[in-house]
């Protein structure tokens, strides 16, 4: 409940900060449609609210994929990018803007456009997926997987890597660019089909709660009580890839928030039962992703700082201190 409450404190600071200073009274009337200023209504309705509301998927999406992963594997390094899911989305969004190396800039200069970049990287992050799947239907051990998607990154990261030896100094800063992270790029219609993909990851994720209890005992233990390991490990990896691909394919591949959101969430609450863990980590990510892109609006300035530099330069020393200050970490 305190969470919840945050977060609607955090939502409403959010839309309230930025370049131009709107007044919480003005936020409200401007939310409704009965502003008298109409500059500052179409500021809230058309850019701060679609932008806090993509803050709230991007932070409760990547919180909950990667307590995913952790769970499904066991390792409290693992992220939801762990399966090469960020790297296959990476990899189609170089091959349209870093594509007119090889195929030519006519080619490439028809290819790109917001939706190009959004298709290439859920066609990207979509065939890691369906690799991963096939190769998750015939191998057993669920490290083997781990070890797998790491090598699908790491091949697709030699490709984007060629690409990126036979393109422009300008494509390449459009392709960094992209790289940093950005909440502030969609429309409504965009923000829509966002959340439809996002809701069925997250019907995906409630389906596994039992089914992520059971994998904390070991892969043993799960058989023993009748738990079908490679149908509940595919729907996890499935939730998974749905949630991470399309945050990565809509607001690029934001760091720090899946790794690290899990372990703080495990350190307040002290729990491993995901009944409990998981709305905590959709809430709290999302709160912390909001903190995070209030802080790189820099209030009253002009300037947006990239939002994946704030969220490891914020997040990770909290991570630490709460390490340090419990003295073991809670999985």
């Amino acid at each position: 409940m305190s969470l919840a409450i945050i977060l609607l404190l955090c939502f409403l600071m959010n839309i309230s900060l930025g370049s131009v200073s709107i007044p919480l009274k003005s936020i409200f009337n401007s939310i409704i449609g009965t502003s008298d200023n109409e500059s500052w209504q179409y500021i809230v309705q058309n850019y701060r609210l679609p932008k806090a509301f993509t803050a709230i998927l991007v932070g409760s999406g990547l919180g909950i994929s990667g307590l995913l992963m952790q769970t499904l594997f066991r390792n409290p390094l693992a992220g939801p990018f762990v399966l090469g899911i960020s790297s296959g989305a990476s990899l189609g969004v170089a091959l349209v803007i870093l594509g007119s190396g090889l195929f030519g800039a006519t080619f490439s200069a028809l290819l790109i456009s917001k939706w190009s970049i959004v298709i290439a990287a859920s066609l990207g992050s979509f065939l890691v997926l369906l690799a991963v799947l096939l190769v998750s239907s015939k191998v057993r051990d669920t490290m083997a997987i781990l070890i797998i998607g790491l090598m699908f990154g790491s091949i697709t990261a030699a490709v984007v890597s060629v690409l990126s030896y036979f393109s422009s100094a300008e494509q390449l800063q459009q392709y960094i660019f992209w790289g940093f992270g950005s909440l502030g790029n969609l429309s409504w219609n965009e923000l829509f089909i966002f959340f439809g993909i996002y809701c069925i990851g997250i019907l995906l994720t409630i389906i596994s709660i039992k089914a992520l209890n059971t994998f904390l005992l070991g892969e043993n233990y799960a058989k023993s009580l009748g738990l079908n390991i490679k149908q509940s490990r595919l729907i996890i990896i499935l939730a998974t890839s749905l949630l991470a691909g399309t945050i990565t394919a809509f607001a690029g591949p934001i760091a720090f928030i899946g790794l690290a959101i899990p372990h703080i969430t495990r350190q307040i609450f002290n729990t491993s039962n995901h009944k409990i863990l998981l709305p905590a980590v959709a809430l709290l990510g999302a709160v912390i992703m909001l903190i995070c892109d209030s802080i790189a609006q820099l209030p009253t300035s002009d300037y947006t700082l990239p939002i994946n530099a704030i969220t490891s330069l914020i997040g990770a020393p909290v991570v630490v201190w709460l390490l340090v200050r419990q003295r073991k970490m809670v999985f």
